[in-house]
């Protein structure tokens, strides 16, 4: 019990860490949606736009500077829908390009007002009895899967490669999976009876290790984490799969974050 304790406090503070690094998603100050016309934004250097298949900025006078050197004319980005983005820094701050069916462009900067008030992220006490067993079965093929997100209007779309099938309380449940974001293991987005009570109410996630060779996982709900939208409202989180409700409180993972819940 007190080896799993401490190796939940360690993983939980490598978490907080993450949270709080200067240009990460507690840095964001803006977000800002891309037309075809070329517009300036207030909290965006250069001159940006988008056309059907990329995103595109001039600097226009300002100091921009991609993948390490200076851009010195139209700087084009074509990216995967819904997958990563790339970053332009501009002084003091960070550009960050992503694709989320059409293109949108979000500042990072270390003297955001959530970054320099962050308080860590309350959490449920780790408890073992929350890492459960599971049994992953893959699908013959992955399955694109569209997902609503926490912005109106917005779907992304992922490849599940299967589901996650686990008892509690005697009762079979199915989870859709998705990869992994490391590109190793699974990522499941889910709901429980306690989201929107004590926990973010559009959606948490929980990750694993890679299945073993008779499929078996471990689902450890201790580290199942908020995403982004709990703690900004520049973030455009997909929400879970049809399905992935849970009808139970899930008394374990990360809470409400302070900012949302007003303590």
């Amino acid at each position: 019990m007190s080896a799993f304790v401490e190796q939940w406090r360690v993983w939980h503070a490598e978490r907080e860490r993450a949270l709080a690094d200067p240009y990460g998603w507690l840095a964001l100050i803006s977000l800002d949606w891309l037309s075809e016309v070329p517009a300036t934004y207030s909290a965006a250097p250069g001159v940006w736009w988008q056309d059907a298949e990329a995103a595109y900025v001039d600097p226009r006078g300002d100091e921009l500077f991609y993948e390490g050197e200076p851009i010195t004319g139209v700087q084009r980005f074509e990216l995967v829908n819904s997958g990563a983005g790339v970053r332009v820094s501009a002084g003091d701050v960070e550009v960050e390009v992503a694709r989320r069916s059409g293109y949108l462009i979000r500042v990072h900067s270390p003297k955001a007002p959530a970054l320099r008030e962050f308080r860590g992220v309350p959490a449920y006490e780790p408890d073992p009895e929350w890492a459960l067993t599971g049994v992953f079965e893959p699908f013959a093929e992955p399955k694109p899967t569209t997902v609503g997100a926490v912005t109106p209007g917005l779907n992304h779309v992922y490849q599940a490669p299967g589901v996650v099938r686990f008892e509690r309380g005697g009762v079979e449940h199915a989870l859709t999976a998705f990869n992994g974001k490391s590109g190793n293991g699974l990522n499941i987005l889910f709901t429980d009876a306690t989201s929107g009570v004590t926990t973010y109410p559009a959606n948490r996630s929980v990750a694993t290790g890679e299945p073993a060779a008779d499929g078996t996982v471990t689902l450890d709900f201790n580290r199942a984490v908020n995403l982004p939208c709990a703690f900004t409202d520049f973030a455009t989180c997909p929400l879970p799969p049809e399905g992935n409700h849970l009808p139970f409180e899930v008394t374990a993972g990360e809470l409400l974050p302070y900012e949302r819940s007003g303590k």
